[in-house]
């Protein structure tokens, strides 16, 4: 059957499975949080979150001074941090509206640090005031604004230069960071000469070096290559008299969004890790999101009409583009199965009801038999899933639900575009 083919899984336990022919989420059929909430609905697994957060620490919890900070902007569901808050994870965040989030879920100040390029005056104060624990410095301007503000409160500001090691990632361009055309970080080149200068002012504690080359990484090797880079410049960084005590690797591993996608492992990533920065004598962070969250959600959506098209029928489903965006902007692929299992397949072009040619999910793919009415899902949500979402066209923003065995919680209510207006 082919829904029962494209919901299986590789490798661990199943969040997402057919139970007599319906798709459950854990102990929950999916035909009842659509009865119960409507669609589109995003659906969070409890247990695939915990499962997944359980496997990227385990992963790296042999390492020196190992910390965990969850890439927020994957998923900033109160719900899924105050989870992973439970895990042990800190946050990594690239605005106020994230730090907020983290504070709210429970996260502690010491295990956030603040990344990202655009920082503001405002935000860097705010952060200071919750007495956050890690600052990247994305240009040495902004280690000169933020030495100030720190200065000011009579406090002296956790920092890390993050580095840009000019290492293309191998991953879409749109989600590559590393590459010396990108606009993140600061060139290796330059990176030894500014961190002289900015451990010279008085408002910041500069402790060491971050970097980042991208997101949906299927392959260690351009991570190991950043990384060696970045070992070399520890070594440069202390032989210039720097004492340098931690290291941001930074995250971007990858998950499977078609069945044979094959994905570096935790395990795999954390024996790299652990072979590279053998001699580095550092703390080390990280910063997962995608590999995380990615499979533990789905976006349940209900088939508005079968459309003759062309050269394949169109299936419009109530869901689209502003509350998965990743088709529309990367090209990306979720895989599409009906909740009803058992029926033959067909080959059809999957659309949203959004005016835009770009708000299509697939173009003949071959998926599940549907018909007006039936009940489908989008695989592999949870990260940049309601995380992207719009009211574009003036439509609401879909809830979401978080799933925990054989129970099921609105985390996240259906808002209409009168509300967002208000």
């Amino acid at each position: 059957m082919t829904g029962m083919a494209q919901d299986s899984m590789a490798t661990g336990p199943r969040f997402f499975d057919y139970r007599n022919g319906t798709l459950f989420a854990e102990d929950v059929s999916l035909t009842r949080i659509a009865e119960a909430v409507g669609t589109p609905v995003h659906v969070y697994s409890a247990g695939a979150l915990r499962h997944a957060a359980d496997e990227f620490r385990a992963a790296v919890r042999h390492l020196p001074g190992a910390r965990t900070a969850f890439a927020v902007k994957a998923n900033p569901n109160t719900a899924v941090l105050r989870l992973l808050a439970e895990r042990g994870y800190g946050a990594d965040i690239v605005s106020g509206g994230e730090l907020r989030r983290a504070l709210d879920a429970g996260m502690e100040p010491a295990g956030i640090v603040f990344s990202g390029v655009g920082k503001t005056d405002r935000e860097l104060s705010d952060a200071l005031e919750a007495r956050i624990g890690q600052f990247n410095l994305e240009l040495e301007e902004e280690g000169e604004v933020l030495a100030r503000l720190a200065h000011g409160r009579g406090v002296r500001a956790p920092s890390l230069l993050r580095v840009n090691p000019d290492v293309d990632a191998g991953t879409h361009g749109k989600i590559s960071t590393g590459k010396r055309e990108n606009k993140f970080g600061v060139a290796i080149a330059e990176a030894p000469a500014m961190y002289d200068r900015l451990a010279q002012l008085d408002g910041l504690d500069l402790r060491g070096v971050a970097l980042h080359i991208g997101s949906q990484l299927s392959d260690l090797a351009p991570l190991e290559a950043a990384y060696r880079r970045i070992g070399e410049l520890v070594f440069e960084l202390r032989r210039r008299g720097h004492t340098i005590t931690r290291v941001d690797l930074g995250g971007g591993l990858g998950i499977p969004y078609h069945l044979q996608d094959r994905v570096p492992s935790p395990a795999a990533y954390g024996a790299m890790v652990a072979r590279v920065t053998r001699e580095w004598n550092v703390g080390l962070t990280f910063e997962p999101g995608r590999v995380v969250a990615g499979a533990a959600g789905i976006l349940l959506t209900r088939v508005i009409w079968v459309k003759l098209g062309a050269t394949h029928p169109f299936i419009i489903v109530d869901a689209a583009m502003n509350d998965l965006a990743r088709p529309a902007l990367y090209g990306a692929h979720h895989r599409f199965s009906a909740v009803s299992a058992g029926r033959e397949s067909m080959e059809a072009t999957i659309a949203g009801p959004v005016c835009e040619t770009g708000d299509t999910f697939g173009v003949g793919q071959a998926i599940d038999r549907v018909r007006r009415g039936d009940l489908a899902v989008f695989h592999t949500t949870g990260a940049y899933g309601a995380a992207m979402a719009s009211s574009y066209n003036c439509r609401p923003l879909s809830p979401q639900v978080l799933v925990d065995g054989a129970d099921f919680t609105v985390v996240g209510d259906r808002m209409l575009p009168a509300e967002l207006v208000a």
